[in-house]
């Protein structure tokens, strides 16, 4: 591997990592019915830029701290076709939350194409 790819992707991780929950509650946000975590996969990947942005084994984690910091809600529901799945919808606190990063990244954002637009 050469050090431009190493660096490419290491960079690609720490974008990944610092927008990871944002996307996930808007994806969840924007949900009419709870998703589970491979419909949500699935979700992002053909939302995507052909590969792959999170990996399932980063958003699975990503969930359940979003759970776990009161943003998301979960319900385990038996599966006709394998093992029971886990069925995430946002709270109420998600979503004041969601509106909050929301601004955060805009400005971020903003901020980062000034940069780079000199």
């Amino acid at each position: 591997m050469t050090e431009i790819t190493a660096q490419t992707k290491k960079f690609q991780k720490e974008l990944n990592s610092g927008t990871s929950s944002l996307v996930l509650l808007s994806v969840l946000s924007r949900g009419k019915e709870p998703m589970y975590g491979y419909q949500i996969a699935k979700l992002l990947e053909e939302s995507g830029p052909g590969f792959p942005m999170m990996k399932q084994g980063t958003l699975y984690p990503v969930l359940r701290s979003l759970e776990e910091n009161g943003l998301l809600s979960s319900m385990v529901e038996p599966s006709v076709a394998g093992p029971p799945r886990r069925y995430y919808k946002i709270t109420d606190e998600g979503q004041s939350v969601l509106t909050k990063w929301l601004e955060i990244w805009k400005q971020t954002k903003k901020f980062v194409d000034a940069i780079l637009k000199g």
